[in-house]
Parts: structure tokens; C-alpha cells; sequence
């Protein structure tokens, strides 16, 4: 069968639809809060035609590059792929610049993201076409041609929940323009692998896998005529099914390695039960197999793991990749243990001309070593964490928290650098649980976090790094068939703080849980509240790998949640489907579930910020096969619901929603987490848009609003955070047309930049004002004011065009020849939304270096101001309030030390300025006097003036050298810049030594006059 794909033409107008829905939010730009460390990563590869060059493909987090042997990473698939999930990389290895792409990991977990097929990149990486395979799902393999990088393969798992047509194995000879079908088995069998013989690709080797993912089970392999080994020694046109010194029963997932220096031994890692299971090699190329080895640590998790690969200069180094990372150097019959810096791996890929070099992935991102497993290049270098979910706290600057996949504990980063440390990592703290979550600051007390790790409640202390553990009903869950547990407690078991009482916590299993007293004591005050049905109630893993590790554990509540305005009024959603509320504090429940198919897992529930019977609930499906986004909406308390998604009103009818929320100022403004990224409703779900921006595809996990922020969890590239989106619900959003709207920005805690790193991730920026403002058409003659409320500019700006940014610094009045604006170039003039940000600074003291002019000037006291916005003739005003920073008044600083402070701080920076263009002035005289004398010019009186001026000069300026003795302008700096580090009342010497140097700017300013 043979596919033609138009998508050039589909991709265009796909983009060219989502650019026009949301070119309104272009301004509002995500920063990503990390953390820097590497996540699952399910592909690797790397090509001998650019040395230290390799790539990884993360199970969320899309592909990433490096060209310096894994000093640094970059992401190079965002904005051209439509998925995140990465199943195989494949590079030529004649050619660098060729790298085809499978998307849809082979890693079988109950989170595993679906592909969007196939991509291609002819330079490297720097850019993408999509080349089609869409419903593939989840790609096993991707093998090039050595003869023809044209020529490509693809194992082609399909879907993991439901049967689909298009799995099987791909050919194309046109380098993706056209694929043909070559091999295909059934809707429920698709290929975990093929491999091509060294030495003569026409000699392929397929493997069959039947595979399956429901919400209580994985199905991985079943009777041998449904999977196995397929063979081709005609590149694909016929195909033999290989039998011979297999499994004759059970059969599962398979994985090959041929090693060029042997192209007749052929390995094979095959999922069978008890000892028939483990490695197989066939030393007639792929005609017979006989066991080699049935350790038990080659082949655990098989449907997440199973890949083996062989050096390719020696067949009997075999290294196989599951919890463990195992190696032997005598065809498979023994096994030792690697130590890479991370356990549960997935994939390598060995230079063929050193295989010393390799690179290797694992749930702790990607590593590259030297000299064969010794020592590992590091993970600490790629921001595509896994996260559950988010909460934050109520420190200032906010915390964020969330469970991080496979990586120790759950973690919390900072939502804007609190204070210097050595490293940007210095931020990433643990904080109780494990992998899964949730993690939840007790409010008014952030040392406190009340931490799951599978049902296992905990309450960790930051501040002495213990955590106590109060696990309701106190029992190792692992390895039970759910029917026989007492509590059915997911992995990712929810905890919730009342919003009414910080003492009161909930806690769900089957049932609702509550503790007044940290967890101590537990009282159960709920019945069951999910659907257990019990053809669901099962071991997990068949039918041939049991794997029962709470992940699968279907009937458990999923999210739980209490209104934030009237107490006692509890919804809870379980991850089969019900929805209950309790309208009397857990007395009693009444199921109020939407009509809708059954059993989806009711991801979020959200009660209403603004009416006690209003709340949403999100259901995901798609681990049922149904692909449809599900958003309800209730007014009464559950009694009737309304579909607020039917995939044609602006999230796809192809997109999950994970999580809705209700902004807490705004009634019906509503944000939306999907399996691919970002929506908002501004009419209450009545139609939606998207709001990716910058974001990155991938699965947003959670969502708060918190403090005037969206702050996000994604699954596969850590915690985001959009800065202020109170624009979004002022009146004006909605009206901007033909006339300028200045938008109120929000009052802003006046944080100090204490952090000198603004580059990489996490990214914090310096503390700022978020201004927006939108302009119906371009215009350059944009200006912006900042007044105090006496009316006195405190800083201003125009924006700058064409050579102006780079050489202007300043505008001044015509009349006065005063300065009355700074150019910057971030004050934009595009049509449609802008954002600025203002630093909270005064205008700087003059510099004779352009690009440090009018900078740095002192932080705005706390305290009311003023924004003026012209645009040409129209000018617009709005009122707002730095606030102080609470922990500077907490520690002992008053209002009334920083008002001084700041005052002090002016007049320094008058006397710097005055300095500065003096020294300038000065400088400038001096030259052209020494010029005329140079050529016999001067009079006897310029004469006398040039050594007045040198003399002057020789006050203000520090003689250039090592160590020179600083002068009057270096001495007002530096007195300027002790006081800049920190909010404080001034010192006595600092009043002192001000009064000094403007002594001593009077005696330049004498020797000068005389």
C-alpha cells in the first residue's frame, strides 16, 4: 500500500490557523523555572560523520542536540513537531545532516504520549518537515539505509489503547515523500523493531509485538502466531516467519542486535514467561535461534525497557538495557552491571569506529562517556523533567512543587531567584514523597509539605530535611491484585489542603481521607466513590509479565478538592469516572457524574472561585481510545452539566484536556492543559483559543493562578510560568480596536535581582512591572512614563527604530535640550498586544559608554506611581503600587529607612552624573588643547587653561594601570554602589563620605576657576 502526503499544504494552513487565533497573546511569553536536570529519555543516536555530535529523544520533552560530547544540550524539534514523545532517532551516518524521527515512545506506561508520525531534518537539526505516518501512534524503530540515507524503515507499534490499522513496517525510497506498507500483521499486532543486516540492508529482520494499554492493565505479547520474528532477504517485498529455536507459547515484546564485525550472529531480546524468556542468538543470520542466557535483569518491565544492543566491533560485547544496565563480554552467557548515573534504562547507540564513545538514556536524561561506562558525562544540563502536578506557597518570591518522574523525591524550585547561590541548581530542593506526589506547602507555615509517594502520605519538614511518615492503613500495596487491598491508592494519590483551615488535610484512596493533625490520626468520611467494577479489579501484566506497582490501580480517586468559598462542600473525581459532592463536610456524597462514556479518569475537578455550585471537571479517555477532549460544567452543584468541549469550538477533537482552571478574579476566564498544550476561554468555555506562545508541545499536567501568574507542570519539560496575567481580565482585553489601551498592570513586590546569571534555564529574569498595552497599528512614536505621585518622572522611555538601537540612547526636549525619554529597544511598537518591563529603577547617571548610559539607577521606593503611555497624540495613565518586599520588613528594614535610602541614593547619582559628564567635558578640552600645542597653536592663556584642566582631570580620573588609586568619580561609583546591593538604612559614613565628595567636586570645580 502505498501513502501520498500533502503535508506541506496541511502543516501551512494549520499554522497559518493557529497564527491568526493567537497572534492577541504573541507578548505574553512563558520562561521555564527548570528544573535543569534531565528527565526520561527513550532515543539516542549519533552519527561517526560529526564527532561529539549526538541526540535524544525524551518520552515528553522532544528532541535535543549536542555538539560537545553532552556539555551542553538544545532543544531542536520545538515548533516543528506536533508531539513531544520520542520513539527512535536515526542519523546518517554518511551525512549529519540527515536525521529522520519516529514520534510515539515504545515505553508502554499508563502516561505514555501518542506520536504524530515521522519527521526529517536535511541540515542538522536546525529545522523539520513533517513526513507523514500520523497514526502510527508509537514508532519502535527507524533505520536508514547505509547505501541510500533515502532509503528508511520504520517498526511501527501503533496504538497502545485501541486497535489501529496502521501498524506495521514502512519503507520509503523517496526519503518520506512516499511510504509503502511492506509488512503488517493486524490492528492488534504491530513491530517493536527491525533491524538491517550489515554488509547487505536488503537482508531485514522485523519483530512482531502485540501490545496493549488499558487503564487496569498492560497486554504485552500473547500466543506465538500473534508476535515473533519476521525476515526479509529482499528488502521487504517477501517475508518468512522465523520459528525455529523460539517460543513455541507465550510470546512478547522483541529487540535485535547485529554487530558489523559479524553480520551472521544475530541476537535477539525476547519476552517470554519463566525461563523461556531472556537472550536468543542465531549464528546462521536470523534462519534459527537457540538460548543463550534467561537472566532475570536482561528482561525486567519488558514493554517499558527491552533493548539490547552489540558492539559493532566485537559480537560477543552485548549490553542489555532495563532497570538495570547490564554487560557481557561472552555472547550474553554472563552479565555485569554497568553504572550509569541513572537506573531504568532505554536506549544507546555506540560509535561504530570507538566504541568506547557512547551515548546512553535512562530516566535521568541522556550521559555520553569516553572510555566505556567508567565515567559519564552529566544530567544536570537538561531541563526536561516529568511533573506531575504543581502547588505553591505563600513565601515571597512563591515556591513551586510537584512530584518529579524517577528522580528521588518531589521537588520545589522558586518562582524568582530568592538570593545568590553558586550554581542555578542551588534552587532545586527536595521536599518529601518520592517520584509520584503530590507535594503541598501547608499554608502559613512553607516548611511544612505534605508529600505522597503512591499512597504513602508523609509530612516533611525543609528545615530538618526528615520526613514522617503516616500512611493510611500502613500496608505495602505492591504486588496485590486491588480486589484484596483494604485502601486502593493510586501512585499519584491526591492530597488537599482546605482552603478554609490549614489543619485540615484530605487525603484520597477509594475513600476520602482527613487528618487534623498532620496525618497522626486518620478518619475515612466518605463511602467509596468510584465506579469498581470488578472485571477492572486485576493483576496488571499479562499475559506473560506481571507488573503491579499502583500505577494500574483503576477505582481510586484522582483529584479532590474543597470550594474555596463555602466550607465543606467537597468534590472528588476518580480516575474510572464518578464524580461525587459532598455539601455537608463529608456527611454524605451524592454521585453527580456527567452524563458521558464511562469510565474516563476525571483528571481535575475545579469548584468555582465565584460560586459555591459552580465547578468544572476534566476527563481523560484517551487511555480508553477516546481521543475527544472533555471539559463539564455544573451550576448546581452537579445536577445538570454542560460539555464545554465538542472539538470543533477550539481545542481539537485529537487533544486530552488534563486540567482546567477558573482564574480567581475573573469569572468564566478559564485556562485549559491538554496532551499537547495550552487553551483559555475568555466566555467560559463557550470557545476556546490557543495560548502556547513560547510554550513548548507537551503534556501540561497542572495548572494554578496564583499571585496575578499562570504557573504550569508539564511531562517532559518542567514547571513554566507566565508572569501577570491580570490583562487577561480587565474589560478592555476584549474592546482593544481602534484606539490605544494602556492596561492596568498588577501591583508588584519590589524584589531585588540577587543573581547574575540571566541566561539558560531556570530562566529569572530581573524583577520588573509587566506593562502591556496594545497599539491598533504600528506606530514608532511610543512613549512611556513612570511618575510618582507628586508628578516627578521617576524614568522614561521611547522606543527606538532602525540605527537608533544601537547608537541612541536618549531623546531630549528641543527647547530645553534637556533629556526627556531614554531609548530602549524593548519598548515595542508592533501592532497588537506589547509587553514591557520596567526594572523599578530611577533613570541612571549618565555614562560616556552608550550602551551603559542612564542604567542602574536607584529601585523606586514602595510606594503609589504613575504610568503614562503615548502613543503619537493619544496619551493614557494608569495608577499602581510597588510593594515593599515582606521579608525586608520582616528582617528589620522599615518603609521609612528605604524612602531614606532612596533619597540618599539620588543625590549621589546627581553628584555621579555631574562627575561623569565633567570628567567628560574635561577630557574632551584637554585633547584639543594638547592638539594645538602639539602644533606650536596654543596661547600662553590656553596654555594655562590645559594645566588647569589636567590638573582638574587628575581629581576626577583614575590613572589607567593595575591597582591605581581610585579618584573622585570611581570614589561617588562606589559609595553609589554600596548602597545599591540592599534594602537598608543608610549609614553614618555613608552621609559622611557623600558630604565629602561633594567637597571635593567644589575644589575640581575651584582649580578650575582660578
Amino acid at each position: 500500500m502505498k501513502l501520498q502526503l500533502p503535508f506541506v499544504l496541511l502543516t501551512t494552513l494549520l499554522l497559518v490557523t493557529e497564527f491568526a487565533s493567537a497572534q492577541a497573546f504573541d507578548s505574553f511569553q512563558y520562561r521555564n523555572l527548570g528544573p535543569t536536570r534531565g528527565g526520561r529519555v527513550t532515543a539516542v543516536a549519533g552519527t561517526v560523520a560529526a564527532p561529539g555530535t549526538f541526540y535524544l529523544g525524551g518520552s515528553g520533552a522532544g528532541v535535543w542536540k549536542t555538539d560537545d560530547y553532552g556539555e551542553t544540550w538544545k532543544p531542536v524539534s520545538d515548533g516543528y513537531f506536533a508531539s513531544p514523545s520520542i520513539g527512535d532517532i536515526a542519523v546518517a551516518q554518511n551525512d549529519a545532516n540527515i536525521i529522520y524521527v519516529g514520534t510515539g515512545s515504545d515505553g508502554l506506561r499508563s502516561n505514555v504520549i501518542a506520536g504524530k508520525g515521522m519527521y526529517k531534518s536535511t541540515d542538522g537539526g536546525e529545522s523539520w518537515v513533517h513526513i507523514g505516518l500520523d497514526n502510527t501512534a508509537h514508532i519502535g524503530a527507524v533505520e536508514i539505509d547505509p547505501r541510500n540515507h533515502n532509503t528508511v524503515w520504520v517498526a511501527a507499534i501503533g496504538q497502545a489503547f485501541n486497535a489501529n490499522e496502521d501498524r506495521g513496517i514502512y519503507k520509503t525510497t523517496d526519503g518520506g515523500k512516499t511510504w509503502n506498507k511492506v509488512l503488517f500483521h493486524s490492528a492488534t499486532t504491530g513491530f517493536a523493531d527491525i533491524e538491517l543486516l550489515p554488509g547487505n540492508p536488503d537482508i531485514v529482520f522485523a519483530a512482531a509485538w502485540k501490545a496493549q494499554r488499558t487503564p487496569w492493565t498492560i497486554i504485552s505479547g500473547g500466543p506465538a502466531d500473534t508476535g515473533g520474528i519476521w525476515k526479509s532477504v529482499d528488502g521487504g517485498q517477501s517475508w518468512n516467519k522465523i520459528t525455529k529455536g523460539l517460543p513455541e507459547g507465550l510470546i512478547g515484546k522483541i529487540d535485535f542486535a547485529i554487530s558489523a564485525s559479524d553480520s551472521s550472529i544475530v541476537y535477539a531480546l525476547v519476552e517470554a514467561p519463566g525461563d523461556e524468556g531472556g537472550l536468543y542468538k542465531s549464528v546462521d543470520q536470523g534462519e534459527s535461534f537457540a538460548q543463550v542466557s534467561s537472566e532475570s535483569g536482561i528482561r525486567t518491565r519488558p514493554f517499558y525497557y527491552g533493548n539490547l544492543d552489540v558492539d559493532p566491533q566485537d559480537a560477543n560485547v552485548l549490553y542489555a538495557m532495563a532497570t538495570a544496565y547490564l554487560k557481557s563480554v561472552d555472547g550474553g552467557e554472563s552479565w555485569t552491571r554497568l553504572q550509569p548515573p541513572h537506573a531504568d534504562n532505554h536506549d544507546m547507540w555506540i560509535d561504530p569506529n570507538n566504541p568506547q564513545l557512547f551515548i546512553q538514556g535512562n530516566d535521568g536524561g541522556a550521559n555520553i562517556t569516553w572510555n566505556g561506562g567508567k565515567t559519564w558525562s552529566t544530567q544536570f544540563n537538561q531541563p526536561t523533567v516529568e511533573v506531575y502536578q504543581v502547588e505553591v506557597d505563600d513565601q515571597y518570591p512563591y515556591w513551586l512543587y510537584g512530584g518529579q518522574q524517577d528522580n528521588g523525591t518531589t521537588i520545589a524550585v522558586p518562582s524568582q531567584a530568592p538570593g545568590p547561590v553558586q550554581s542555578k541548581l542551588g534552587w532545586l530542593v527536595h521536599t518529601g514523597g518520592c517520584e509520584t506526589g503530590p507535594a503541598v506547602p501547608k499554608p502559613g507555615n512553607h516548611n511544612i509539605v505534605y508529600a505522597n509517594c503512591k499512597g504513602r502520605f508523609g509530612v516533611y519538614d525543609k528545615r530538618t530535611g526528615q520526613e514522617k511518615g503516616y500512611y493510611v492503613g500502613a500496608a505495602n500495596m505492591y504486588g496485590h491484585n486491588p480486589k484484596d487491598l483494604r485502601y486502593r491508592f493510586q501512585r499519584v494519590s491526591p492530597i488537599h489542603v482546605s482552603p478554609h483551615d490549614p489543619d485540615v488535610v484530605y487525603h484520597g484512596s477509594q475513600f476520602v481521607h482527613r487528618t487534623t493533625d498532620d496525618g497522626v490520626t486518620w478518619e475515612t468520611i466518605s463511602p467509596d466513590l468510584t465506579a469498581n467494577e470488578a472485571d477492572k479489579q486485576v493483576i496488571s501484566g499479562s499475559p506473560i509479565t506481571r507488573d503491579i506497582t499502583g500505577e494500574e490501580f483503576y477505582s481510586t480517586l484522582y483529584s479532590l478538592r474543597e470550594s474555596p468559598l463555602q466550607a465543606g462542600v467537597i468534590w472528588t473525581g476518580a480516575n474510572d469516572g464518578p464524580v461525587f459532592v459532598s455539601r455537608d463536610n463529608g456527611e454524605n456524597w451524592q454521585n453527580v457524574t456527567p452524563r458521558m462514556p464511562k469510565g474516563g479518569r476525571v483528571d481535575s475537578v475545579e469548584p468555582s472561585p465565584h460560586d459555591a455550585t459552580t465547578a468544572y471537571v476534566a476527563v481523560l479517555r484517551y487511555q480508553l481510545g477516546d481521543w475527544q477532549p472533555y471539559i463539564y460544567k455544573t451550576n448546581n452543584f452537579g445536577q445538570r452539566w454542560t460539555l464545554l468541549t465538542d472539538g470543533k469550538n477550539g481545542i481539537p477533537a485529537d487533544h486530552p484536556v488534563r486540567v482546567v482552571r477558573e482564574d480567581p478574579v475573573r469569572p468564566g476566564l478559564l485556562y485549559a492543559g491538554t496532551e499537547f498544550g495550552m487553551f483559555i476561554s475568555l466566555d467560559d468555555g463557550e470557545s476556546w483559543q490557543p495560548f502556547q506562545q513560547n510554550l513548548p508541545v507537551t503534556p501540561v499536567t497542572d495548572i494554578k493562578v496564583h499571585r496575578g501568574d499562570l504557573v504550569l507542570s508539564t511531562m517532559g519539560r518542567g514547571f513554566w510560568l507566565l508572569d501577570n496575567v491580570t490583562t487577561l481580565r480587565q474589560a478592555d482585553f476584549e474592546m482593544t480596536d481602534d484606539a490605544v489601551v494602556l492596561f492596568q498592570p498588577k501591583d508588584t513586590y519590589r524584589y531585588r535581582h540577587s543573581y547574575s546569571d540571566d541566561s539558560g534555564v531556570p530562566e529569572y529574569p530581573r524583577p520588573a512591572v509587566v506593562i502591556d498595552y496594545y497599539l491598533p497599528a504600528a506606530d514608532d512614536d511610543v512613549r512611556l512614563e513612570i511618575l510618582d505621585m507628586n508628578g516627578q518622572v521617576v524614568n522614561s522611555y521611547r522606543a527606538a527604530d532602525g540605527e537608533e538601537a544601537e547608537e541612541a540612547s536618549e531623546s531630549r526636549d528641543m527647547a530645553s535640550n534637556e533629556i526627556d525619554y531614554v531609548v530602549d529597544e524593548t519598548l515595542s511598537t508592533s501592532k497588537g498586544m506589547n509587553r514591557f518591563r520596567w526594572d523599578m529603577t530611577y533613570r541612571g547617571a549618565w555614562h560616556k559608554d552608550v550602551k551603559r548610559r542612564y542604567r542602574n539607577g536607584p529601585m523606586a521606593a514602595p510606594g503609589r506611581y504613575r504610568l503614562r503611555l503615548t502613543v503619537g497624540s493619544a496619551t493614557t495613565e494608569h495608577a499602581f503600587e510597588l510593594l515593599a518586599d515582606p521579608r525586608v520588613l520582616e528582617f528589620g528594614t522599615s518603609l521609612a529607612n528605604i524612602r531614606e535610602q532612596v533619597a540618599l541614593q539620588l543625590q549621589i547619582q546627581a553628584l555621579l552624573d555631574d562627575a561623569r559628564r565633567l570628567e567628560a567635558r574635561l577630557s574632551a578640552e584637554s585633547d584639543a588643547l594638547t592638539t594645538r600645542r602639539d602644533n606650536d597653536a596654543i596661547s600662553e592663556a590656553d596654555e594655562a587653561r590645559l594645566q588647569r584642566v589636567q590638573m582638574a582631570l587628575a581629581l576626577l580620573r583614575t590613572e589607567e594601570g593595575i591597582y591605581m588609586q581610585p579618584k573622585l568619580v570611581d570614589q561617588v561609583a562606589y559609595l553609589y554602589g554600596m548602597l545599591d546591593d540592599a534594602d537598608q538604612q543608610p549609614g553614618t559614613d555613608a552621609r559622611e563620605r557623600h558630604s565629602q565628595l561633594l567637597n571635593e567636586m567644589s575644589v575640581v570645580r575651584s582649580a578650575l576657576a582660578e
